[in-house]
């Protein structure tokens, strides 16, 4: 970012010139992301959905990416201004590895991120704004954590479990029902598809499992052991179970999946 500030700052996304419009602008957005830390590791999952407006602009899009070894962003938001921003940070994470010789901590890459939504912030105000959910594995605190983002760069740490995007509020309230502390590996994964059809069943811009086509969450964990994302096969094992289950029980306890 900072040799694109002194060379060529139009190429920044925050720094694009816009047409002039008479309202918000219509692009592709990205709906829900989910997390949730386990003892061990954390857990980032997003569902496959892009809405513009009323209409589905994507069915398979994909929202969760590794970061480095071992951490992932999660994104929300105006599509193609959050995957270029994703690039770029992959790329400044590539580079300071580089150059220090050694990974940048948790929680510098997560400042970092801050600083690239920042400078977003502009085209936030047109209606295109990127807010990503940022986790990873902590190897100085050996402990997975979760950072939140506001479109000004705010940035929180959460604790056990977050959500962002429009389907948020409905994937938090079933996470809270459903996460303790002492979750394994497996509950976790099963705990955030778990949140996404919540999301889905109330949200119509959050995408669940499609059965019919074949496409499924994008479910990613993050231990000591660096990132690993679920092949499709086992994102689509826990989605059925779940919409198995759904189907004995449509109006059951949801806790008892766990």
């Amino acid at each position: 970012m900072d040799f694109l500030s002194e060379h060529q700052p139009e190429l920044l996304p925050g720094n694009r010139q816009l047409p002039p419009t008479q309202g918000v602008i219509e692009a592709p957005h990205g709906t829900t992301i989910v997390a949730v830390t386990f003892p061990g590791g954390v857990v980032l999952a997003g569902d496959r959905r892009a809405t513009m407006g009323n209409v589905i602009a994507q069915r398979d899009i994909e929202k969760v990416f590794p970061a480095d070894e071992y951490s992932a962003v999660g994104i929300a938001g105006t599509a193609g201004l959050a995957v270029e921003m994703v690039k770029l940070f992959q790329l400044e994470l590539e580079h300071f590895e580089k150059v220090e010789g050694t990974q940048l901590s948790l929680e510098g890459k997560a400042n970092r991120l801050s600083t690239m939504i920042r400078s977003n912030l502009g085209m936030a105000m047109q209606g295109l704004a990127v807010v990503p959910l940022f986790a990873g594995y902590d190897v100085d605190r050996d402990k997975g954590r979760i950072f939140s983002y506001d479109v000004t760069g705010g940035r929180s740490e959460e604790h056990g479990f977050a959500a962002t995007g429009s389907g948020s509020i409905f994937a938090r309230g079933a996470m809270k029902k459903l996460f303790r502390g002492d979750l394994s590996e497996q509950e976790a994964t099963t705990l955030v598809v778990q949140a996404l059809y919540d999301a889905a069943d109330d949200d119509s811009a959050t995408g669940g499992p499609d059965v019919a086509r074949r496409i499924y969450p994008i479910v990613t964990v993050i231990t000591e052991d660096g990132f690993r994302r679920l092949t499709d096969e086992e994102s689509s094992e826990i989605a059925r179970s779940i919409l198995e289950r759904r189907l004995e029980q449509p109006d059951g306890p949801r806790a008892a999946l766990l």
